[in-house]
């Protein structure tokens, strides 16, 4: 299968490298240093004891890689911006894109069932609606992956959950399908976890309650999880947010606790782990405040749902961020 990772960072860097190792041809849209390690020796994945090698075929070009039969969109939801500019090379008639992200994805309205509330305006995930033009709808995937990376050097990713790592996936209208299975099949042949679900929403709030409280509280403290979860008052702070978004989720029709399950819990269980939105902060990098706190946010507006601990957090956090230049409120 030809296979492409838009965004090969951490998490992207890990799936091409479990791909491309199951024996697809795997492309990776990367930049910098790290694109040119992996053209050079391929790409290199770390996992407790096991060390998986692998060559990819790398550009910044997506014009360069051709045509695929699958795209993984690893981008950060702030940067999707790029994939809707470069994507039409990458696209035959039938291929499909999946969206691995954090927090609620641009296309959550799509396939949407009659029986569940509608959502906020999501227009600030999509702005001027570029990636709806870019993305038709019956190419769009719903993808949520648990696993945590970081790139430990150029083409060197380093994976602290080992044996852990979950990647969901399915239709936006939930509908079973053909492509569905084919897909999970693939990522199960590539030693992922990738459970069936009939929900792909429980799937993006399960992952989004946990983050909300971690996300939020970390970047205001600068505090690893570990170390947050270490302080009973912030902790206790923590459990009051999660226990908000539970609520979030079930007024707009979401059952969280039916989520496919990780292997081992759904918690990293990381002591030194810190969230993905900390690492941008401190490394000055666009933060994903509208998708994983500020839409959140919007959700229980809608919905009227009395969420002071979130509402405090999240306007503080959003306006840290603003104050560095890496969200635009």
């Amino acid at each position: 299968m030809r296979i492409c990772i838009f965004g090969a960072g951490a998490v992207g860097g890990h799936l091409a490298a479990r791909f491309a190792a199951a024996g697809h041809e795997v492309s990776v849209l990367a930049r910098g240093a790290h694109l040119d390690a992996m053209n050079a020796s391929g790409i290199e994945l770390r996992s407790g004891d096991e060390v998986v090698r692998a060559k990819v075929r790398g550009s910044d070009r997506p014009a360069a890689l051709g045509t695929q039969d699958v795209v993984f969109v690893t981008l950060k939801a702030n940067l999707l911006g790029l994939l809707a500019e470069q994507a039409a090379p990458l696209l035959g008639p039938d291929t499909p894109v999946a969206f691995v992200q954090n927090g609620i994805p641009w296309w959550y309205a799509q396939g949407l069932g009659a029986d569940r509330p509608a959502p906020p305006d999501l227009s600030r995930l999509d702005p001027g609606g570029a990636l709806a033009r870019a993305i038709a709808p019956e190419r769009v995937i719903g993808a949520v992956v648990f696993s945590a990376n970081h790139v430990a050097a150029p083409g060197v990713i380093q994976n602290s959950t080992p044996g852990r790592n979950m990647l969901t996936v399915g239709e936006p209208d939930d509908a079973p399908s053909a492509r569905i299975q084919r897909l999970r099949a693939t990522i199960a042949a590539a030693a992922l976890h990738s459970p069936e679900t009939g929900d792909i929403r429980q799937s993006i709030w399960s992952k989004l309650v946990l983050n909300i409280g971690s996300s939020t509280l970390c970047v205001l403290t600068g505090l690893s999880v570990g170390e947050l979860m270490g302080d009973p008052a912030l902790a206790e702070i923590r459990t009051r947010i999660t226990t908000e978004g539970f609520a979030i989720a079930a007024a707009h029709g979401i059952a969280v606790e039916g989520a496919p399950k990780r292997p081992g819990g759904q918690t990293p269980g990381i002591v030194g782990h810190k969230p993905s939105m900390l690492q941008d902060y401190e490394q000055g990098r666009p933060m994903e405040i509208e998708s994983q706190i500020m839409t959140p946010l919007a959700f229980a507006h809608s919905a009227g749902v009395d969420v002071p601990s979130f509402e405090l957090a999240a306007t503080l956090a959003a306006r840290k961020a603003a104050e560095k230049g890496l969200y635009a409120a």
